[in-house]
């Protein structure tokens, strides 16, 4: 239950852009260009910022790293395997699969924050710098070969990889923040998260689902219950800081990414479809995220 409440006023900022874009002049066209500026300029600034100035290092990095990409190769290969499904559409796969195994940053940040303060935040930023490139280097690959795109040259194009990879290497450089640079990043990445969160709301939608129930569904059960299941297990087992396990189990049980349906829109997928898939993962996270959560803690006496 502390869980849920918790989490609560982050879901309430994605009912909020959900009832605005239905019920005031602030339709979905506005939305549109929300979602394109979080995803172009906000989030990358916010995600460069952190990574550049978080506690990375091979000692302290490698071992929650680790972990998380097994959890994600997990739901990546089972995701990618449900192409051999008798029956399934290409194009709905191609689009789709991604929502599986991706996850919602904006939600990523805004609860490791709730959860555990700065040093949360921190090292969500360390499992968004490692998982980032990996699973957007999953989610084009489909989508490149399906629509015929050169994939090398999508993946120069994401932001986020582009943001991660630049933040890996200027910490990697051993440079810092001037202070002015950082305030100015700090206040862009700030407004990511709740413009983010509504973006989320506003573009709710179902009922392209229809399409492909049996595929949905298979998706949406890797994402909220594989995923998941794999980091308990795996936490259980490991010898990492309370604070990395618990961080790295609500990691694995995110929502999916809401740029899941910009990225399918833009390079040839099934746009309605897949922001079906976003909506139905959202909704589930609301019940599944603090569920994941008080599981871990119970079976982990913590």
């Amino acid at each position: 239950m502390s869980e849920a409440l918790l989490l609560l006023p982050d879901f309430a900022l994605i009912a909020i852009g959900w009832l605005v874009c239905r019920y005031t002049a602030l339709n979905r066209p506005l939305w549109e260009g929300v979602e394109r500026l979080v995803y172009m300029m906000l989030f990358p600034a916010l995600l460069f910022s952190s990574v550049a100035r978080s506690p990375l290092s091979l000692s302290n990095v490698a071992p929650v790293a680790g972990s998380a990409l097994v959890v994600l190769g997990v739901g990546i290969a089972a995701a990618l395997a449900l192409q051999a499904w008798p029956g399934v559409d290409r194009r709905l796969h191609a689009s789709g699969a991604q929502t599986a195994f991706r996850f919602n940053t904006y939600v990523a940040f805004a609860m490791a924050q709730r959860l555990e303060g700065s040093a949360g935040l921190a090292w969500m930023a360390v499992l968004l710098a490692v998982s980032v490139p990996v699973v957007n280097v999953a989610a084009v690959w489909p989508l490149a070969r399906q629509g015929g795109h050169h994939f090398g040259k999508e993946l120069l194009r994401n932001p986020l990889i582009l943001a991660t990879a630049a933040g890996l290497l200027f910490k990697g450089l051993g440079l810092h923040l001037p202070d002015m640079a950082h305030t100015t990043l700090t206040r862009l990445g700030s407004a990511a998260v709740p413009l983010g969160l509504m973006a989320v709301g506003a573009g709710l939608q179902v009922g392209a689902l229809r399409l492909a129930p049996g595929l949905a569904l298979a998706l949406m059960a890797i994402r909220h219950m594989l995923i998941p299941a794999v980091a308990v297990l795996l936490m259980l087992r490991s010898e990492l800081p309370a604070t990395q396990q618990s961080l790295l189990v609500a990691f694995a049980a995110m929502p999916t990414a809401s740029s899941s349906y910009v990225l399918a829109a833009r390079m040839g997928g099934h746009g309605p479809y897949t922001a079906g898939l976003v909506t139905l993962s959202t909704l589930l996270a609301m019940v599944t995220l603090p569920l994941w959560l008080g599981i871990f803690r119970a079976l982990s006496g913590s």
